[in-house]
């Protein structure tokens, strides 16, 4: 702190070491282990943000504040640590917002800091610099929300902050700084004081012996169990204790999308590939980190087949259960603590499932995979998604290390199924919202936190809404590689309008190239025409390290519409005539 306070002569004959808001934000955040900010310059925080870089902190400028907040989002679920995003006031705040309520709904720790008005102006609503009450507009989108107002306070002040988004359930916290604050002034011993560096954030939340036993005794009751992974236990980083667990009661188990790989999904008991079976089949379901929503369908319906099932849950979250369907077995508290109960308490003496059981589901797998199969060895040309994803599964096989992002509609629903993933953490996608345009943010943040390289693969249209932060992927020389499945639009590219001369409005500029967009940028842009090219083109990114968009085009009449949620889109009642 002392090389960061500024000396002002108080009195001709005396000096007093002095800091202000700006290094005190900036000393809390280091004193917190925080290493890296995601951000847009500008009114009121470029000079903060100029003086985070003096003073270590790696500050990645972004093009887009929603992008940012999105490289937060995921940097915190990689790192059990809250993301840091920074924006400017009332735009750039509600830019960032949409990325704070998508890390409160995906639980995932991160701090949105913006700076904003002062508070005497705002309430009198005078009609200041980009004017708005965003500590209001915040409460709702976030798990907790806080504003500063004194130099003196800022230190408790990011202290609850990482608190708060990463303790119980984590989520979005939002951090209003007003601008005044940045130049508040006090005595350097008293502000170094004034700081709190946090201890124990996420406390282990230990389950009940009792929960522990109910669990296990339903389990070893089960004719066809089930065990699901969600997201949440990826998050847990529990991965020994979740595999011995897993292994050891010999059930087989169904990864949600993020998180494949705790266990590869080449594992014998992985049910990726006989999803449908042991959703209808299974007569008890462990979840660990999962929720029953839209993603499984609630727990009912046809999805869940006719047969009583009895559900077991293992959250952090105690208002989680029953949210859809009972919970005969809760387990509360946090998932390594409560998967290592459960291994402790199985004893030497489990039993394997009955071996009928194992057996279907992993014929029905075998069955799924060997009709899959020769769909991904294709080599046509233009491309269908089936063989463009055989490339992609192969070279993810081949490169385990490698991070996967991925968005779309039938290129991510399809790559979901498609491409294996064998380590954990390696896929990232869109998550519990369904959301588009994570792409690139997270791309950025993924290697950023774990000095992996990327494959990011996207649909044309998710790739839009995030497409010029290539240019923040070239400016910092990332290892991302981008591969755009171009069929000319939404779902498809060959819907017609056929009322004008307007395009439909899910079709896009036919042949676009969005190749150039990344050499314009400095990086390297690739046209791939067929399987043999793009495998070809993405080999040589990866080795290269070089940041890479491949424009992979697809057969415009290949995808269908939302993918496989096309269930979702109402249908108008009225036919015409």
């Amino acid at each position: 702190m002392a090389d960061a306070a500024i000396k002002i002569a108080e009195a001709p004959q005396a000096e007093q070491n002095l800091t202000d808001g700006f290094h005190l934000v900036i000393d809390a955040l280091k004193l917190n282990g925080v290493k890296t900010i995601y951000a847009v310059p500008g009114i009121p925080i470029t000079d903060f943000l100029r003086m985070s870089q003096s003073e270590g902190l790696r500050v990645l400028s972004f093009r887009h504040e929603q992008n940012a907040g999105y490289a937060a989002a995921i940097a915190g679920f990689l790192t059990k640590k809250p993301g840091i995003c920074v924006t400017v006031s009332a735009p750039g705040f509600l830019n960032g917002l949409t990325a704070l309520a998508h890390a409160t709904t995906n639980c995932y720790p991160m701090i949105l800091i913006s700076g904003s008005s002062e508070r005497e102006v705002v309430d009198l609503q005078q009609g200041d610099y980009e004017e708005m009450d965003q500590l209001a507009v915040a409460k709702s989108m976030c798990k907790a929300a806080y504003r500063v107002l004194h130099a003196q306070d800022i230190g408790i002040g990011i202290a609850r902050a990482i608190r708060s988004a990463v303790s119980g359930r984590p989520g979005g916290v939002y951090l209003d700084l007003p601008a005044k604050l940045f130049g508040q002034v006090m005595d350097a011993e008293k502000g170094k004081k004034s700081l709190v560096k946090v201890i124990d954030a996420a406390p282990a939340q230990i389950p009940a012996p009792d929960s522990i036993k109910r669990a296990l005794d339903v389990l070893k009751s089960a004719k066809k169990p089930l065990i699901i992974l969600g997201k949440g236990a990826a998050y847990a980083q529990a991965d020994d204790a979740i595999r011995n667990f897993v292994e050891k009661s010999g059930v087989p188990f169904l990864p949600m999308s993020m998180a494949k790989g705790l266990l590869p999904d080449t594992h014998p008991q992985c049910a990726g590939a006989a999803r449908s079976t042991v959703l209808k089949d299974s007569d008890v379901v462990l979840m660990i980190g999962a929720r029953l929503n839209w993603l499984l369908s609630h727990g009912k319906g046809k999805q869940w087949g006719e047969a009583a099932k009895k559900f077991v849950q293992i959250d952090i979250e105690p208002k989680e259960m029953d949210s859809n369907v009972e919970i005969v077995a809760p387990v509360v508290g946090d998932i390594g603590s409560c998967v290592t109960a459960m291994l402790t308490a199985m004893g030497n003496s489990w039993a394997a499932p009955p071996a009928d059981w194992t057996k279907a589901v992993t014929s029905k797998r075998d069955e799924n995979v060997a009709k899959m199969a020769p769909k991904l060895m294709n080599n046509n040309v233009p491309m269908d998604y089936h063989g463009a994803l055989g490339v992609l599964r192969t070279i993810i096989k081949e490169r385990p290390e490698t991070i996967l992002v991925n968005e779309g509609a039938n290129t991510l629903d399809l790559a979901r199924g498609i491409i294996d993933i064998y380590k954990p953490r390696k896929r990232l996608d869109v998550g519990t919202w369904g959301i588009m345009g994570i792409g690139m943010g997270q791309a950025i943040a993924a290697t950023v936190e774990t000095g992996h390289p990327v494959l990011a693969v996207e649909g044309d249209s998710a790739f839009g809404f995030s497409g010029m932060e290539v240019e923040t992927i070239c400016r910092y020389k990332l290892p991302v590689c981008v591969v755009i499945f171009n069929n000319d639009g939404i779902y498809r590219g060959t819907d017609v309008n056929k009322n004008g001369d307007d395009p439909a409005t899910t079709v896009f500029v036919k042949g676009a190239r969005y190749d150039k967009m990344m050499e314009a940028f400095g990086g390297v842009g690739i046209n791939a025409t067929s399987p043999d090219e793009l495998r070809r083109a993405v080999n040589e990114a990866l080795d290269s390290g070089k940041p890479t968009l491949i424009n992979a085009v697809i057969d415009p009449a290949a995808g269908s519409e939302s993918g496989r949620i096309g269930n979702l889109n109402p249908q108008s009642a009225l036919k015409k005539k």
